[in-house]
């Protein structure tokens, strides 16, 4: 059954290796001497390189990579117009979430995502696209999948996110969980923790149409709701 392994590297960024027994693909691999480490211990093959999006603080482990393993770059854009990517006998799922960039995609395995810039733990990314309809359709297609699955976001922005989210909804409670359940270590939540805390996913929560309402904001369809939490200052 594959798993999933998180490595960090920069001040923020997360790189992962999706593995079975004996093969792996990395994504986003910047961290590229913990990986190839791990690999090693492990004794797994190295097979996949790709990315999540191909803005340049994703992208520098690649061509380390596959000079010490042997692997092949496969495009992130090729694999989501496929629908995925083998491993083993199990399907790792690519989907095509453009919004953040035009070429975002997001990785599925086992009730686990790995979403790059698109969906962050606790916030979300920017939307550098300039088509906020179809940032925000990506993010409706993560939110509809069961609600245990784990958020694998591209940066760790927790610390950040949830001050924000205080400051927008002071009388949050589950904020605090969110935070106590935070380890830089290994950094993660569930998409039933997005939409407790993450005001820029809960544009349909009463309590969220409440403050939207207070600011002035149209509320009556979910795109005014979506712009409203979109330019929440």
């Amino acid at each position: 059954r594959m798993k999933v392994k998180q490595f960090r590297y920069g001040s923020d960024n997360l790189s992962y290796l999706i593995y079975t027994e004996n093969e792996a693909v990395a994504i986003d691999g910047g961290a590229v001497e913990e990986i190839l480490d791990f690999i090693g211990s492990a004794g797994l093959a190295l097979r996949v390189v790709t990315n999540t999006h191909a803005h340049p603080d994703h992208t520098p482990g690649n061509q380390a990579l596959l000079e010490g393993s042997g692997a092949r770059l496969c495009d992130h854009t090729a694999l989501a117009r496929e629908g995925g990517i083998s491993l083993g006998n199990e399907t790792i799922s690519v989907y095509p979430t453009p919004g953040h960039t035009t070429d975002s995609v997001t990785f599925h395995c086992n009730g686990r995502l790995i979403t790059g810039d698109t969906l962050f733990n606790g916030t979300v990314g920017t939307c550098f696209s300039g088509d906020l309809k179809a940032f925000y359709r990506s993010i409706r297609r993560l939110l509809d999948l069961p609600a245990d699955t784990v958020v694998y976001a591209g940066h760790d922005y927790v610390e950040y996110a949830m001050a924000f989210a205080r400051l927008v909804e002071p009388d949050n409670r589950a904020i605090d969980g969110y935070l106590a359940a935070y380890t830089p270590e290994h950094v993660f939540s569930r998409l039933a923790d997005e939409l407790k805390v993450n005001p820029f996913v809960r544009y349909n929560d009463p309590e969220m149409i409440k403050i939207l309402k207070k600011r002035g904001v149209a509320t009556a369809t979910e795109d005014e709701r979506v712009q409203g939490v979109m330019h929440i200052e």
